[in-house]
């Protein structure tokens, strides 16, 4: 099955060089690679679903849209795609932009209009961030879309930097283990919520972007400072990566193992309850050997970065 949702033909549009095309072509295998894994490791898309993707008009819902559309061509199971953008009146927000390419484009699409936007700078004291509310009043409006177009999934755009930095934010500044989770139940547990992306590499999005020319719209519009605590750890991330190429993917793998009886979670493992079995375990822990790591890399050591 996960063999078939990537088995997909392969475009290169706009190309102006072999060597650029066979990159180019390489990178698209790749995306389709990866969404197709996702979908099938966590059964995100099954048969007969209709998918919202919700497109702000960034590169990554674009990117979204776009690897979704051509592996439904190609997919085991069907599906139906409606694009859904939420205007939320932000001054100086291209609302041609959307509508036209998706248009072109030839995919179903909403256009919600809702002016979340004055009632955020009601609320919300001057200077401060309006992120929180926004995305509250965002959720919100998208899930009753969604129940209204009869939506059986809800598609977003993260992708797995994403993911490694909420990981981070919520050890730094929360104390939890936790993540973005590719796959849950809405808060008002009436929706699935699916990130198809969950394996894809920010970096590639960006060549998938630039390649494709989409109309990017910024996401600045509504003049909200920038996220600082997010961006710094973005900023850790990528230093570790030029530093120590892998380390963002043994990271991210670290994510899909986890050991709780290797953790301090007596929620997450029962130590209370722990009785000898006298039985050996290949697999056990040796409590008085110091675990095995590979060799650090002739790379400059690790530097600890100020937050």
């Amino acid at each position: 099955m996960s063999a078939l949702w990537n088995d997909v033909e392969t475009e290169s549009p706009g190309d102006t060089s072999p060597r650029i095309e066979r990159e180019t072509h390489k990178l698209e295998k790749r995306l389709c690679r990866e969404v197709g894994r996702a979908i099938f490791d966590y059964s995100m898309i099954e048969e007969g679903d209709k998918v919202m993707v919700c497109v702000s008009g960034g590169k990554d819902s674009y990117a979204l849209l776009d690897i979704l559309l051509k592996l439904r061509a190609r997919a085991p199971v069907h599906f139906d795609i409606v694009a859904v953008n939420l205007d939320q009146k932000q001054p100086g927000f291209p609302e041609e932009v959307l509508p036209t390419y998706l248009k072109a484009l030839g995919v179903p699409f909403h256009i919600e209009e809702q002016d979340t936007y004055s009632i955020v700078k009601r609320v919300i004291p001057e200077g401060k961030t309006t992120c929180g509310l926004c995305s509250r009043l965002r959720r919100g409006i998208l899930y009753r879309v969604a129940d209204e177009l009869g939506a059986t999934k809800v598609a977003l755009g993260h992708h797995r930097d994403d993911m490694l930095q909420t990981f981070f934010l919520n050890m730094f500044f929360a104390g939890k283990l936790k993540s973005m989770p590719p796959k849950l139940v809405s808060d008002d547990g009436r929706h699935i919520v699916i990130r198809p992306l969950a394996y894809v590499a920010e970096k590639d999005l960006v060549r998938w972007a630039r390649h494709r020319a989409f109309p990017i719209i910024p996401c600045t519009l509504c003049g909200s400072q920038e996220n600082l605590q997010r961006k710094q750890v973005g900023e850790m991330l990528r230093e570790w990566e030029r530093k120590h190429p892998g380390r963002i993917e043994n990271m991210f793998n670290a994510l899909q193992n986890v050991v709780p009886s290797h953790l301090l979670d007596g929620a997450a493992f029962d130590f209370k309850g722990l009785r000898t079995t006298g039985v050996a375990d290949e697999e056990g822990d040796r409590a008085f050997d110091p675990p095995d790591f590979p060799p650090p890399s002739s790379a400059s050591p690790l530097r600890v970065v100020q937050l």
